[in-house]
């Protein structure tokens, strides 16, 4: 290797870098020499090592370790061969960084399809570099659990997706919304079997209806009809009880599907980002009618901003953008509460950049948006949130407002991963797989203050807490899930990494996945759901 190469080197590359030590055993004069040659790249001779001559097997190291866009880049900074062209297909002009995170990227399910035209677009999207692709595609993947197992806790019905993408479903199914080809509740989980054949690798679920997101980018709905309906109460009454594919987004690569309340967004693997049935006021800057199923492109300044998210909560949509520059949050839609972040209690028509995030020094990586209030998780752990701060479910230790996302000071011993938020509700999730959680009590759906510890289940909470219940299962934890919804008493899901699955709260439709007993509503302690995630 050259004597460019740096041997102060990201530590968690150790075992990555090739050092020439062979100059350690020839005289000083041999030594000279050789430094002269482009020994990467060069003749081979006796005691080199010409990595040119094999660049499958450096491939092959770089790729197989998984290394995050920014090794790559490290790599590329610290030693020529590393930057200069691999000459080895499939594009010999690439260097080798470049080369690992392309092949890195084809491993995923949602860059396979592509065609040479197609990622070409996408890699100029998203900075023109493939350690970007990569960086976005892991991004995306890290903050909605993509081709992972997960679980949703919707209003009175429940989604689990499994790591392979089988579905299961249960709760209320008064719409439909189970999938089943009936209108029957379930309280016993049981698999979609029209899906059969189909992975599934995301999932989303609002007040009567289910959307489900296939490695394929197609996009599966059933449930109420309209995409626009009000939560709660009907304007259509068609129901749809198996899933059926969403014709009008035939033409769109999904990778996300979010649904709020009077609208439903989806997000494309490209990055971009479209909504249905806003209503007729224009609030996402293009007018539509409310029963309106044609995708609509969200225009303004994410047109050209890749987003690796989308977070709806009450008639407002977040979206998490990833730019060469870093990761920014842009908000649109209604501003009640301060719940864009911006500062002001005013609408937003198109989407607007949250530059408080700036100011606090914080890359965010996960964003939540619950129907009053919004949270994110920064790179370094730290949480912000923000909106409107009853019964406590900002964090704060008040129940005050806050219009631009502010820090929980009361979680700065703790280095965050994850954050859910649902009706004046937020939980987080930690590094080393701890849960806590705070704001309102009602429905036990906290998971912590229960009659069995001498407190009233239901207490408002208005700083975090720790679940000391889900501690006491000794699982290390890494996603919740908690009903987002004004007319639904919430329920809780707790993921482990082992693919166990807890469940907590109101199971009156059998959302909790068991039986409840005597008369119960709700759950005030987590217990095991009899599905295997993994």
């Amino acid at each position: 290797m050259d004597a460019t190469t740096s041997r102060g080197a990201s530590s968690s590359l150790p075992l990555h870098l090739i050092v020439d030590d062979t100059l350690a055993l020839v005289t000083p004069l041999q030594q000279s020499f050789q430094r002269s040659q482009r020994l990467c790249f060069g003749d081979s001779a006796p005691g080199e090592f010409p990595l040119a001559a094999n660049p499958s097997i450096v491939l092959h190291v770089l790729t197989s370790c998984n290394l995050d866009p920014e090794d790559l880049a490290h790599l590329e900074a610290t030693c020529t061969f590393f930057r200069k062209p691999a000459n080895f297909p499939p594009d010999f002009d690439l260097s080798m960084s470049e080369l690992a995170a392309l092949d890195l990227c084809q491993k995923r399910a949602i860059f396979k399809p592509m065609t040479a035209h197609e990622s070409e677009l996408f890699k100029q999207r998203c900075g023109g570099s493939w350690k970007l692709v990569l960086r976005f595609i892991m991004a995306g993947e890290a903050c909605c659990r993509r081709e992972k197992s997960q679980a949703i806790a919707g209003p009175g019905h429940s989604i689990a997706v499994t790591a392979s993408g089988a579905v299961y479903t249960f709760g209320s199914n008064n719409s439909g919304q189970l999938g089943h080809g009936n209108l029957e509740e379930e309280w016993r989980p049981r698999v979609v079997r029209s899906l059969q054949g189909i992975r599934i690798i995301q999932a989303a679920a609002g007040a009567g209806r289910t959307m489900l997101v296939s490695d394929a980018g197609r996009v599966y709905a059933f449930g109420k009809d309209s995409f626009g309906e009000v939560e709660y109460g009907g304007q259509g009454s068609r129901v749809v009880t198996t899933p059926q594919v969403v014709e009008s987004l035939k033409d769109i690569y999904v990778v996300q599907a979010a649904i709020g309340n009077f609208f439903t967004a989806v997000l494309s693997r490209e990055g971009r980002v479209y909504t249905f049935s806003w209503g007729n006021d224009t609030r996402l800057g293009h007018q539509t009618e409310p029963n309106d199923v044609q995708p609509h492109l969200l225009t303004g300044a994410l047109e050209n901003i890749p987003v690796v998210q989308i977070a709806a909560g009450y008639c407002y949509l977040l979206a998490l953008a990833c730019q060469p520059t870093g990761m920014s949050v842009y908000s649109v839609g209604c501003g009640l509460g301060g719940k864009l972040g911006h500062g002001s209690r005013t609408d937003e028509k198109y989407p607007k950049l949250i530059e408080e995030f700036r100011n606090l020094n914080i890359q965010p990586v996960v964003v939540a948006a619950g129907a009053w209030h919004a949270a994110v998780v920064g790179k370094d752990g730290r949480v912000c949130t923000w909106g409107w701060g009853r019964y406590g479910c900002l964090g704060h230790g008040n129940e005050e407002c806050e219009s631009v996302p502010k820090v929980v000071e009361a979680l700065s011993g703790v280095k965050a991963v994850h954050v859910a938020t649902g009706d004046y509700t937020t939980f987080v999730v930690s590094d080393e797989g701890d849960v806590y959680s705070f704001g309102c009590g009602e429905s036990s759906s906290l998971g912590h203050n229960t009659i069995t510890e001498g407190n009233n289940r239901h207490t408002n909470v208005l700083s975090p807490e720790l679940v000391t219940s889900l501690k006491r299962v000794n699982e290390r934890m890494v996603q919740i899930s908690l009903t987002n919804s004004i007319y639904w008493n919430a329920h809780t899901f707790a993921l482990t990494d082992s693919g166990k699955l807890y469940a907590f709260g109101a199971g009156d439709k059998g959302q909790l996945g068991t039986e409840l007993v005597a008369q119960q509503s709700e759950r005030g302690t987590p217990e095991r759901v009899e599905i295997d995630l993994n």
